[in-house]
């Protein structure tokens, strides 16, 4: 299951989605953010020492999605929480239309 949160405030070109997620065997952390890391088109920022995390302002013009707040979630043994923000003018329309045809005419 998958529990997405979006909260419509004023930015000017990027999305941002709350996501509780839980898996069918405990992923932990330290996992999650492996995972996050490593798939294309996703970058791990998620620095919670020092309180950094993706936010709108600072994504816009890029391509890449970012993922950040990564944390256990507290309400289910086997969920997680974590943050993703994208520009939605490049990743969610014309950059996420030429990455899709891309990977149909492989």
């Amino acid at each position: 299951p998958v529990s997405p949160t979006t909260v419509r405030v004023p930015v000017f070109t990027a999305h941002s989605v709350a996501v509780n997620a839980e898996t069918e065997r405990p992923l932990g952390v330290a996992h999650a953010r492996e995972v996050f890391a490593a798939f294309p088109g996703l970058q791990l920022w998620d620095e919670p020492a020092e309180q950094r995390y993706p936010m709108p302002v600072h994504v816009e013009g890029q391509d890449a999605c970012f993922v950040g707040r990564v944390r256990q979630d507290l309400t289910a043994p086997n969920g997680l929480n974590f943050w993703v923000v994208g520009d939605q003018l490049r990743k969610g329309a014309a950059l996420n239309g030429v990455q899709i045809a891309e990977l149909l005419i492989r």
